[in-house]
């Protein structure tokens, strides 16, 4: 009789790896919920780091630098819920959609990932499993529970890009990119932004959610009918403990004094309350 030994691979991420998804204030009372889906750059042991270089791993491919700083000191200021998640958009990038190409992207800004190269199926569940699904498992977690409590919500995604693309430069010092060609919450915040006169302000720049897809947007945004918008911060200004601190109290006080949250904010779509139970 011969046995036949089925090698299982080993789980992404170990029990020594840190967790993929850190919640803060999932309780609070704010109206806004606060998600920073690119705020960490780790990388699982089991899968090194991509055979990328150390000065790789710190750049804006693998993260968005100074988003998290941003997210953590609005929640404090706000006292609103945050769902951050903590590795590289390299490895699995929770703002695609599971199915998108660049979920695990083989190329980023001309730097090849050899770790992507080649990526099997099963390899590529296991990250979503482990990376992609808790994270926005967690934000349906925080979305149901207000949703339960008729609690008034609108959605903000922080992230940060860069000063320069394919040889252009971005003018715009933050953007704020919304998926609705009419979002009065979006409205709202620019409009308020562009009172703040040093500042240049993008219209769904530098780029449209009104073309370009936003997992986290669309899944819980418009797909749960609720307001939602990313902010998104120029990284040459999110160089310094300073400018961290000089966002967070800018953009703390223009969401609490300059834009009406209860005016823009709706009980999402399908109050759970109100759901009657099929047997």
């Amino acid at each position: 009789m011969i046995e036949i030994i089925s090698h299982k691979a080993p789980p992404l991420l170990s029990a020594t790896d840190p967790a993929p998804v850190i919640t803060a204030r999932t309780d609070a009372s704010s109206p806004y919920v606060l998600t920073c889906d690119h705020a960490g750059n780790l990388f699982p042991k089991s899968l090194g780091r991509l055979g990328l270089s150390d000065e790789d791993c710190i750049r804006h491919i693998a993260w968005d630098p100074g988003a998290r700083e941003i997210a953590e000191g609005l929640s404090e200021r706000l006292n609103a819920p945050l769902i951050i998640q903590n590795y590289s958009r390299l490895v699995c990038d929770c703002n695609r959609r599971p199915d998108a190409d660049d979920l695990a992207p083989v190329n980023s800004d001309g730097t090849v990932v050899l770790g992507n190269q080649s990526l099997g199926i099963a390899e590529r569940k296991d990250r979503i499993d482990a990376i992609h699904a808790p994270f926005h498992s967690a934000i349906e977690n925080v979305l149901d529970a207000r949703n339960i409590d008729a609690q008034p919500t609108l959605l903000v995604a922080i992230h940060s890009y860069t000063p320069h693309m394919n040889r252009q430069h971005r003018p715009w010092h933050v953007g704020i990119l919304y998926p609705e060609a009419r979002s009065p919450f979006a409205r709202a915040l620019i409009k308020a932004l562009k009172n703040e006169s040093a500042l240049i302000v993008g219209d769904n720049e530098p780029y449209s959610l009104i073309t370009d897809y936003s997992e986290t947007m669309m899944r819980h945004g418009v797909g749960r009918g609720v307001p939602a918008l990313e902010i998104e911060i120029r990284q040459d200004m999110l160089l310094t403990e300073r400018d961290h601190a000089n966002w967070v109290a800018l953009l703390a006080r223009v969401l609490s004094e300059d834009v009406d949250a209860s005016g823009y904010s709706t009980v999402p779509r399908e109050n759970l309350k109100n759901k009657t139970a099929i047997s």
